[in-house]
């Protein structure tokens, strides 16, 4: 059976929304930041990956792919991350400052959230999971040096204006990077070398309603098991 947390509330949807989910996983994060962001009710359900509770047949009756995080808002069932962000704030959000209508707007989002999975995470994957699987004791340095070349690309994106999708406002784009930037600092990847990686990352600390609570502690936790699994400095 599939473990019920509790419903994260606030004042704005009337029905819950299901999401089953893993706090550590970045991805599930971006979720509750959105959720946070534009007052959505989701009935958190804790899917334990390590446990391999994706498995259960339950649970592959609603998303045959078997990945989390996974939304059901009535008959609509949703996988993948960015598409369920972008989703809520289309479908509850006040107004288009998360996810701007105006095309040309949108497409610098929609740019940084196809960067977030197609590089950047991406670039982490391959630099982490052979470490994951033990199949090497640290990351290699190619792997390694492809993460930094992805991250100095974030850096001169963030060198515009406060934000992310060159706003002076914090969009979904932010919502999505950070979860998974947080991740990566706890994991002690990111370090001076990119001020405004750091700058950025700071006034989203700041700025983004529920961070700690939705994603700063997870995110650390997540930085600790990184570390652990690497056994060779």
């Amino acid at each position: 059976m599939l473990l019920q947390d509790s419903c994260f509330q606030t004042s704005k949807s009337k029905m819950p929304i299901d999401l089953y989910y893993l706090n550590l996983s970045p991805y599930c994060r971006s979720v509750l930041l959105t959720a946070r962001a534009v007052g959505v009710e989701l009935n958190l359900k804790t899917v334990n990956l390590f446990a391999k509770e994706q498995l259960k047949p339950e649970f592959v009756a609603i998303n045959p792919q078997h990945s989390v995080p996974t939304l059901v808002d009535g008959d609509l069932v949703l996988w993948e991350s960015r598409p369920i962000c972008t989703y809520l704030i289309s479908q509850y959000g006040k107004d288009d400052s998360l996810y701007p209508k105006e095309p040309k707007a949108r497409a610098k989002v929609d740019a940084l959230l196809h960067f977030d999975i197609g590089t950047l995470a991406a670039c982490w994957t391959a630099m982490i999971a052979p470490v994951k699987a033990k199949e090497l004791p640290k990351p290699e340095q190619k792997s390694v040096d492809k993460f930094h070349e992805a991250l100095g690309w974030l850096n001169g994106f963030l060198s515009h204006k406060k934000y992310a999708a060159e706003t002076d406002h914090i969009t979904v784009a932010d919502l999505v990077l950070v979860a998974n930037v947080s991740s990566y600092e706890a994991a002690g990847f990111i370090i001076n070398d990119y001020p405004n990686i750091s700058a950025w990352l700071q006034r989203c600390k700041q700025n983004i309603d529920g961070y700690e609570e939705l994603n700063g502690e997870s995110a650390k936790k997540l930085g600790e098991y990184i570390k652990s699994m690497i056994t060779e400095k």
